[in-house]
């Protein structure tokens, strides 16, 4: 049941993610294409690409302010910020495999042209091809788009941090090494040869160094530590945020049921998120389970997907901040807090 779940709410964020991301045009306009899934917008679709949306919009010859419909196809452009032949990605990033489809009679080198002038040998090797033709429709991988693992869900294709590449190395011929010419001493007669010059030793004068006793510092006691303890709180790397957006603003409080999504976020960061409808991405959300009174500070990502099974819910959160809630099975209540 929990594996449909997280199916379901993977849809509204990306319905082709199942799909090879296909580049298309010629650099330096290379894009990919995105249809817009309901409750998307030019943020939400920008997070999953790793792309501006101020870059979305006027690719397109749109207007940022006028939004996105349901249906409409865009294109996501692969520019310095998101797309990649080489190099290596931050530890929260994964680097997904882009690919062209073979043309009828397309040669490698003008599909190499084509795509940032990418040296025709590197394009082998990620292809594993070591002739010089492929057949028409073949789909090669001719660089990388460059997300976050938590904000994106293209980012479970991703192959790492690091881009393979070619690298020519200029190899030497071995030359066979002679070996080197010792001179020897003239040995006169055999009785001269047998005899042998005494060895001088050289007199080393050791000297003993001078150790001067000193005397041991003693370390100052420390002075033991205050600490202030929040009873039953979860401390968090959002905590400060959540107060520094709370100063001068107006407070929001809320009671409802909240469900549950996977990550592999927050268990041993305790970076918590969330998904939520009145607050916009980048809100930090204080979430306190009445039940026993935990408490856990969670970065909202998005608005919850509009689809059945998240009726009645008021907010989505992740797997790992409902464990700190102490509540990770099924849907549970809950009271929010934030700033608007």
């Amino acid at each position: 049941m929990k594996k449909l779940f997280f199916l379901f709410l993977l849809i509204p964020f990306f319905t082709a993610a199942q799909n090879k991301l296909l580049v298309e045009g010629v650099s330096p306009g290379l894009y990919l294409t995105h249809k817009v899934a309901p409750k998307e917008n030019y943020y939400s679709i920008g997070r999953i690409y790793n792309v501006s949306p101020k870059d979305i919009a006027p690719f397109n010859n749109l207007q940022l302010e006028k939004g996105l419909s349901p249906g409409q196809a865009i294109k996501i452009p692969l520019n310095s910020s998101n797309f990649f032949q080489s190099g290596n990605a931050a530890s929260d990033e994964t680097f997904v495999p882009v690919y062209y489809k073979i043309k009828d009679k397309e040669g490698l080198y003008r599909v190499a042209k084509n795509h940032n002038d990418l040296p025709l040998e590197t394009l082998k090797q990620w292809n594993k091809i070591t002739g010089d033709a492929v057949k028409n429709g073949v789909q090669l991988v001719v660089g990388y788009l460059k997300v976050k693992t938590e904000l994106s869900s293209l980012a479970k294709n991703g192959i790492g941090t690091s881009i393979g590449s070619v690298t020519t190395v200029a190899v030497e011929e071995k030359k066979a090494v002679e070996p080197e010419t010792v001179d020897q001493p003239v040995v006169k007669n055999a009785s001269e040869k047998n005899k042998k010059e005494p060895v001088k030793e050289k007199e080393v004068k050791q000297v003993e160094p001078k150790v001067v006793p000193v005397p041991e510092k003693k370390a100052p006691e420390a002075e033991p530590k205050k600490t202030v303890i929040e009873k039953n709180v979860t401390e968090a790397n959002f905590k400060k945020l959540y107060e520094s957006q709370s100063k001068n603003a107006e407070a929001v409080e809320v009671t409802g049921n909240a469900g549950v999504f996977k990550s592999t976020s927050g268990w041993n960061d305790k970076k918590y998120y969330c998904l939520y409808n009145s607050a916009s991405p980048g809100t930090i959300i204080k979430i306190t389970n009445p039940g026993n009174g935990n408490v856990v500070y969670a970065k909202v990502l998005d608005v919850i997907p509009d689809i059945k099974m998240n009726e009645g819910l008021l907010l989505i959160l992740s797997n790992a901040a409902a464990d700190a809630l102490g509540a990770i099975e099924g849907n549970f209540n809950c009271s929010i807090a934030y700033s608007k």
